[in-house]
């Protein structure tokens, strides 16, 4: 699907215009073009971007095709950027949704193979205020990346209860077998996400730099604190996968000093038993002549011995605290 917003000097003139007048309103002066191609059809992308456009064919094909990282190359006439938003997900937490751009002199052309909230929002926002002056396609470029940086904050957000749950599971009774598979998915889920952030953020930093001519100066702040604000979030990315590491290793501490606790009481249990074992097998040995044997009072003074000699031993650790 095409859709465009047309402005004739700064105002806007025209909503999904039909395609056969983009060429000629493209050619007006003081004319600026936003085409968006949703889920585009192979004659929608040659229409717009071969022939209207007559972009490189290898922006074109890296456009059609799946980008795994972002990206920006700057062609003589426009740039071109490969940009990634996460999208909130109740099944999945999130997923990416990879959004090309090319950014020319009075033009901009966003392409996208799944639907894109935060595209659908900024065109909505800008049909709402047609009055609203637009000085460059610069200006819509950075309203999209300002929207999809917003957009990561519910699932930072949506990580970070996770990561919380796990360190009360650590300290709570959370049980390997549930703490293990968790610590791993979310990893995964944090490292995919700083895949995405950390070349985007460098990607800004570039067009903030100032070195892009098709980037007009007054926007350079704009963009310098969207770069910080990713630096930001992939900081606290960071972050919490150093406190998955720590809280993993709290719990196999936690496991190793629950096991030691356990041989220590086993090991205390084993030593009470030494005064019966020892006054038992005394009486117990098998000689012909043994006096104790013959003793009227021996079998209570037996149990005496045993007794007091187990409640000799039970002070001793209890004092040395190994009980």
């Amino acid at each position: 699907m095409i859709s465009s917003l047309v402005y004739r000097d700064q105002k806007q003139a025209g909503h999904n215009v039909p395609v056969e007048s983009l060429a000629a309103i493209r050619a007006e002066t003081n004319t600026m073009v936003w085409i968006d191609l949703a889920a585009p059809s192979e004659d929608e992308v040659r229409i717009v971007l071969q022939e209207l456009f007559a972009f490189h064919p290898l922006a074109i094909e890296d456009c059609v095709s799946d980008s795994p990282s972002p990206k920006l190359e700057p062609y003589d006439e426009y740039l071109y950027l490969v940009m990634h938003a996460l999208v909130a997900d109740e099944k999945r937490d999130f997923h990416v949704v990879e959004l090309d751009l090319f950014l020319g002199k009075n033009y901009l052309v966003t392409y996208h193979r799944d639907p894109l909230a935060v595209l659908d929002a900024t065109i909505e926002r800008y049909l709402k205020a047609p009055s609203l002056q637009v000085r460059g396609p610069d200006r819509f470029a950075h309203t999209l990346l300002d929207k999809m940086v917003e957009s990561y904050r519910p699932v930072m957000d949506k990580l970070h209860q996770k990561v919380d749950r796990i360190e009360e599971g650590v300290l709570g009774s959370i049980s390997a077998d549930q703490l293990f598979p968790k610590i791993v998915s979310l990893r995964k889920q944090i490292s995919q996400i700083r895949r995405v952030i950390e070349p985007e953020r460098e990607i800004i930093a570039d067009l903030s730099s100032g070195k892009q001519t098709l980037i007009r100066s007054i926007l350079v702040p704009y963009l310098r604190d969207l770069a910080e604000e990713l630096e930001r979030v992939d900081h606290q990315a960071a972050v919490w996968a150093e406190q998955l590491i720590l809280s993993f290793r709290i719990y196999l501490n936690k496991t190793t000093h629950e096991a030691n606790q356990g041989i220590r009481v086993l090991t205390g249990l084993t030593a009470l038993t030494f005064p019966a074992l020892i006054v038992g097998s005394w009486f117990g040995m098998n000689f012909s002549r043994m006096h104790e044997l013959k003793a009227p009072y021996g079998y209570a003074l037996a149990t005496a011995l045993t007794i007091a000699l187990t409640y000799a031993t039970y002070l001793f650790m209890r004092r040395r605290k190994w009980l």
